[in-house]
């Protein structure tokens, strides 16, 4: 087990320098930067004090430099003016010029309110798919698999904005109260307090249930499908037929068995939480780091739509080895080590 951590520990620093190698040149790629832009805009104005505000930031961060250079200071492979390095891997985040703030404050909050939204939606998507695919696996074509069937369909079918504008729409309609946010406006700002962690846990539900919706409805259906597939085994028949009680013949194998699929999805799955939810909050005012994001993309502030994207990417490395552990304990037929024994 050791051995194959440390292997995997390797594997997951290379294949993140990979991945920050070309996060930084699909950046790169559109023409200009951030500051280039500024410079020209504020010439234009007349503004030689902020020009040279900028052109100061620019040689700070090496952006007049070689491309290779620029990214080699980034991840802290390359030292600044300064001769010290400071990068990525000795935790500088980089500078946000769009907020003239460095990226660590810009994303702070941010960052554990994505995780902690995207934890309650894996939790719901959970809590609510598991017992109903269960039920609808084991009454297949009864009125409860036909009604979870039909509100799979229409989970599938509706788009998490628009849910997310309906819902907008009639709590402000039907009880005059706004439910966009993560806490209440009073508490914008302000530091942590059990008054704030319990307005958290409160605006959590709408963007839970929007957030989710989609997901639960996928799981349902795929669960149900791998179930029923498991269930018509000649190991099940065999079990029920020297008497094993249908509960046990039902979770020790069966649904053990048909968890696989969406162990091995963990990888993926706080990923396309966060890239799947920008709309959503945008629409809800979610401060996460989705709509940040994209934010920085349009005015091509690279430090920080690079630290985002790299912290997504790491989400999904660490994801894959936690799936892969969780199915070598959840499934025996599966070694870690590889040699087949």
């Amino acid at each position: 087990m050791i051995r194959y951590l440390a292997r995997r520990l390797l594997t997951m620093a290379a294949t993140l320098l990979v991945i920050s190698a070309l996060v930084f040149v699909i950046i790169k790629l559109p023409p200009g930067d951030f500051l280039t832009n500024q410079i020209a805009e504020l010439r234009s104005q007349g503004e030689a004090a902020s020009v040279a505000k900028a052109q100061f930031l620019m040689q700070q961060y090496g952006l007049d430099r070689p491309v290779w250079e620029q990214y080699l200071r980034w991840i802290g492979l390359w030292p600044n003016p300064e001769g010290a390095f400071n990068g990525l891997i000795q935790g500088n985040w980089g500078w946000s010029f769009e907020y003239d703030r460095p990226v660590r404050e810009v994303v702070g909050d941010a960052l554990w309110l994505t995780l902690v939204v995207n934890l309650a939606v894996v939790v719901f998507v959970h809590l609510v798919s598991i017992p109903i695919a269960i039920y609808s696996a084991t009454r297949q074509y009864s009125l409860g698999d036909y009604a979870a069937t039909f509100i799979g369909y229409i989970g599938l079918a509706t788009p998490s904005f628009l849910l997310a504008l309906v819902m907008l729409f009639y709590a402000n309609r039907w009880f005059g109260v706004s439910i966009g946010g993560l806490y209440d406006s009073a508490y914008a700002g302000q530091p942590w307090t059990w008054d704030k962690v319990r307005s958290l846990m409160a605006h959590l539900v709408v963007p839970t249930l929007v957030i989710g919706l989609g997901g639960t409805a996928a799981m349902i259906r795929r669960m149900r499908a791998n179930l029923l597939d498991e269930l018509g085994k000649q190991y099940v028949v065999t079990a029920r037929a020297k008497g094993l009680p249908p509960t046990r013949a039902l979770i020790k194998y069966p649904f053990r068995m048909s968890l696989n699929p969406f162990i091995a999805d963990i990888g993926n799955l706080l990923p396309h939480l966060i890239s799947g939810s920008v709309l959503v909050s945008l629409v809800l005012s979610l401060p996460t780091v989705g709509p940040i994001l994209l934010a920085a993309l349009k005015s091509q502030d690279q430090f920080l739509a690079g630290f985002i994207l790299m912290f997504v990417a790491m989400l999904t490395v660490i994801g894959m080895l936690v799936s892969d552990l969780l199915l070598a304990w959840l499934d025996p037929r599966i070694r870690l080590g590889g040699d087949g024994r």
